[in-house]
This record gives C-alpha cells, sequence and structure tokens, in this order.
C-alpha cells in the first residue's frame, strides 16, 4: 500500500500538477483511509470497497470533523479511487458512487469601507510616528514583530494559492513552527540592522502588504510569492500565479504605488541579503515573507487600527464586496480574484443583498 501512496503521490504533482500544499493533504486522508481499511481487515489495496469508505467517513464525522474537511476528504478518496481503477490496482472504481456532505458556504465576514481605509493607513501612522520629529512627543504603536503582537518572519513561499485542501493541519503546524521560531530572532536582528532602519522598513513592507491584498484581492500565498519582476509599475498591474498554476494580471490602485514606491525605494534595500533572490516582499531577516507570518501581521494591525479582527482571505472578502457594491461585473470580480467557477464569486453578491437588506430593515418606514 505504502508504494500505492507514494505513486499516487507521484501522479498529483507531476500529471495533475497539484501544489505541494495539496499534494500533501490528499496524501494525509489517503493515509487515514488505508490505515483504516487494514484496522477493519483488508489485507491489501483489492479489498478496499465502498463500505470500508463509508465506514472512514463516519469515523471522521464522529471524531468531530467539519463538513468542509468531509467534503475535502470525501474527494480525496474519490480521486485515489479512481486512480488506483485507472492503474489496475481496483478491479473498479470503488468510490464514484461515495456521496460527500455539502460544504456549507458561510457567507464571510467583511470590513466596511471605513474601516478597510482605517487598517491600510495604521502603518503609515505608525511610520509617520516613528520619525525623529515626532520620536519626543508620540508613542510609536507597538509593531506585530513584538512578541506580544503577531510575529515578522520569513520563509519559502511558493506562488501558487491555497486550495480547501491546503488548509490541513499539519501542514498549517509545519508553517506556525518554522514561522514561531523566526519570530523569537527578529528583535536580535533588528539590533543588528540598526533599531529605526529596520522598524521602518518593515512597517513599509506592511503598508504594502495590506495594499496589495486589499488593493487586488489577491490570495496571501499569490502575495508572498510575487517577485519584483512580476508587478509592472507602468501599467500599474501585477503578474499573479493562482491555484492550479493559472496565471492572471491583476491591476492595482494608487495608494498600492505609492506603497510599492515608497517600499522598493526605501524599504526593501534595507532588508535584503544575498538570499533575498527576486521576492517582493521580505522578512525582517531577507527572506521571502512567509504566508503565516503575513496572516498574524494583518491581525495585529487590525488590533491596532482598532477594526475588526481580520485575516488576508477576509481582505479578499472586502475587496469583492466592495467592487461588487461600486458596480463591478461579476464577470470581472471573477477574473480578478482568480476564481475558475463563477459560483465561488457569487456569494458575495450574498454578502451585498444582505447589508442591503438590514440597510432597508432600519431605515425603511415599511419594514
Amino acid at each position: 500500500m505504502r508504494e500505492a501512496v507514494d505513486d499516487f503521490a507521484d501522479h498529483l504533482s507531476r500529471v495533475r500538477d497539484r501544489s505541494a500544499h495539496t499534494v500533501r493533504a490528499y496524501v494525509t486522508d489517503v493515509v487515514s483511509l488505508l490505515d483504516h481499511a487494514v484496522r477493519m481487515g483488508c489485507a491489501d489495496l483489492a479489498g478496499l470497497d465502498l463500505a470500508v469508505l463509508r465506514s472512514w467517513l463516519a469515523r471522521q464525522r464522529t471524531m468531530g470533523a467539519a463538513r468542509t474537511t468531509m467534503a475535502r476528504r470525501a474527494a480525496a478518496a474519490r480521486t485515489f479511487s479512481a486512480w488506483a481503477h485507472r492503474a489496475g490496482l481496483l478491479p473498479h472504481d470503488v468510490a464514484a458512487p461515495l456521496a460527500s456532505p455539502r460544504a456549507g458556504r458561510e457567507l464571510p465576514t467583511v470590513l466596511r469601507a471605513d474601516q478597510a481605509a482605517a487598517l491600510m493607513d495604521a502603518p503609515r501612522r505608525a511610520a509617520d510616528a516613528h520619525t525623529p520629529a515626532a520620536a519626543g512627543r508620540t508613542t510609536v504603536p507597538a509593531h506585530p514583530s513584538d512578541p506580544t503582537h503577531p510575529g515578522d518572519g520569513e520563509g519559502r513561499s511558493g506562488a501558487q494559492g491555497r486550495s480547501d485542501a491546503d488548509r490541513s493541519g499539519a501542514d498549517r503546524s509545519d508553517a506556525e513552527d518554522r514561522s514561531d521560531a523566526e519570530d523569537r530572532s527578529d528583535a536580535a536582528t533588528a539590533d543588528e540592522a540598526g533599531p529605526d532602519d529596520a522598524t521602518e522598513a518593515v512597517l513599509l513592507r506592511d503598508r504594502l502588504l495590506l495594499e496589495l491584498l486589499y488593493g487586488t484581492g489577491v490570495r496571501v500565498s499569490e502575495a508572498c510569492g510575487l517577485d519584483v519582476a512580476d508587478v509592472d509599475q507602468a501599467r500599474r498591474v501585477v503578474r499573479v500565479l493562482g491555484k492550479g498554476g493559472r496565471e492572471r494580471a491583476v491591476p492595482y490602485g494608487v495608494p498600492a504605488q505609492r506603497a510599492l514606491d515608497v517600499w522598493l525605494r526605501h524599504g526593501r534595500p534595507r532588508l535584503a541579503t544575498a538570499g533575498s533572490g527576486r521576492a517582493l516582499l521580505l522578512g525582517a531577516r531577507g527572506g521571502r515573507l512567509n504566508p503565516t507570518t503575513a496572516r498574524r501581521i494583518v491581525a495585529g494591525w487590525a488590533g491596532a487600527a482598532g477594526v475588526p479582527r481580520v485575516t488576508p482571505h477576509g481582505l479578499r472578502h472586502s475587496a469583492a464586496t466592495h467592487l461588487l457594491e461600486g458596480g463591478a461585473d461579476l464577470r470581472a470580480v471573477q477574473e480578478l480574484l482568480g476564481h475558475s467557477s463563477l459560483a465561488s464569486t457569487q456569494i458575495y453578491t450574498h454578502v451585498s443583498v444582505e447589508r442591503l437588506r438590514a440597510a432597508y430593515r432600519q431605515a425603511h418606514p415599511r419594514a
């Protein structure tokens, strides 16, 4: 069975061109399935049948797995079964009739336009407070790299966006452990580089990160995967490599352009090292910014700005909702977000309708 799992992982990576995160998550699910099959008495892969699959999913459910997780694991089982049948390892596709729970589509939490503006402005205000003229009369907000705030680390980041399968616990814990280790050395790194220079550079980086996430609606992994050459400043367009290796061009606005100009002129050179390569966003030690750290940075600045706690994906939701509320075409928003299906984009129309309904109930005398 181990050889079959290895061959399946190779198939996902080489033939299906899935991201490393997706491959790891699917393989983890298949290993769990086969382990359950062995406990049920299956001596080899040929003993796998629909009853075993359903028993495995039922056990996952009793252990408290969410509907989205159940849907992903069922998809992993169907993908593995179909591949094993084509490879001659199963007499027939045993998982073809396997049903999976419909993943619930919760309405995303989004910031209001004024809250988003306050969040975008938070690093700039902190940078202004950090200038020598203001240092004597202003208390500079603690930066997220402070041990009591979200950390400022770095790591290698692929340019591909995360799929639902990318949200596996093993994946997150590996990234967080790596980021935690980097966080502990950030203060020492800043002292070596000069606290004023390093702090200002990180503030400029954070400002650009927020502007890119909200101004373009890109996924956090896509933002962290950007190289300097991916940005066309003349046309104000960024080239993004998203899920499934699909490339798209996303425009950005004047505020993001200003943040980019300042970062490239005054921020990135201060953090860049010989190992920085072409990465656009850098961590405090010069490596590519880690998506886990980027999530912490966003949460930290949300707290500093006094807005509801938000994630990078929440900023993506906010960008899409504000575009639709401003009259953007649904198909255009789909293209900007990199959704392969229009159904994924339509959830934002529900958000706008809910807001309209709330305003109606509050203001209309016949509501």
